[in-house]
């Protein structure tokens, strides 16, 4: 079992609802990213760093336009992994890497799953590597310890929610909506009823769910049929309002950003009440 899965046993376990939080690497500058994760650490479960790329095919614009933000401003994958480390010297939080398949593929899946463990990942997504094609990539993150996460949607059918979970080592991610992330949340009845259905094919693995989510009655909602919520979008687009506000001091904004992941962890929370 891999750090991340027994992680999140531990706390479905103790009958508590996880919080992932997103950030992309680099941004909203290279100096602020590690003191933001940090800042919400305390109340995330764990935190997903974004590995900036040009072209994030899942992404809503907030996304995107964070990564495009990044790599202007020097982005790169070993920047990444350096916040990573910097990140798991300071907290036992896990970490875990999210981005797309072509910049792990160009620096070589088994130079990068050993980069990953060394800054201390402990898992990785990739929204565009089917299961089906991650073979090579799974076979070397396991031996390295490194939980790898699948994706279902409303519109994947049982079997192929089974072949997720089979195949994933972390937790299966449930995209809430059949689109974009930063996309609003679809009816709460049929999210229900997807999220139950997942839930139930997923098996022992625990099942997360992201997209759309941007508040505390989000979180509390979408928890309830779920092991846990990750948010991404909200959390891109409050820091690129806070740290674009030049009135406002550091100190400022990274009580606001914390503020924010502790009124999701209460949405999360209540949930499992």
């Amino acid at each position: 079992m891999t750090r991340l899965r027994a992680h999140l046993d531990g706390l479905r376990t103790r009958g508590d609802k996880a919080l992932g939080l997103f950030l992309t690497s680099g941004f909203p500058t290279p100096d602020a990213t590690l003191p933001i994760l940090r800042a919400v650490a305390d109340h995330a479960d764990f935190v997903e760093l974004g590995m900036p790329f040009s072209d994030p095919v899942a992404e809503g614009l907030p996304i995107q336009m964070a990564s495009e933000r990044a790599l202007r401003q020097g982005a790169t994958m070993e920047t990444t992994l350096a916040t990573a480390a910097a990140f798991r010297a300071a907290t036992d939080t896990p970490l875990v890497l999210m981005g797309y398949a072509n910049p792990v593929l160009r620096y070589g899946v088994a130079a990068f799953c050993a980069a990953a463990a060394g800054a201390g990942v402990a898992g990785l997504i990739l929204p565009d590597l089917p299961p089906e094609e991650s073979g090579a990539l799974e076979a070397e993150a396991a031996a390295r310890g490194i939980a790898v996460t699948h994706l279902v949607a409303p519109n994947t059918p049982d079997d192929r929610v089974g072949l997720v979970a089979a195949r994933s080592t972390g937790f299966v991610y449930a995209v809430s909506v059949t689109g974009l992330t930063g996309s609003g949340l679809a009816d709460a009845g049929d999210t229900a009823a997807y999220l139950r259905r997942a839930r139930r094919l997923a098996g022992d693995l625990p099942l997360l769910v992201g997209f759309g989510i941007a508040s505390e009655s989000d979180a509390a909602r979408l928890a309830a049929d779920a092991d846990g919520v990750i948010v991404g979008s909200a959390l891109i687009r409050l820091v690129e309002r806070l740290w674009d506000a030049p009135a406002l001091t550091d100190d400022d904004r990274l009580a606001q950003t914390a503020a924010f992941a502790a009124a999701l962890k209460r949405g999360a929370t209540s949930a499992s009440r």
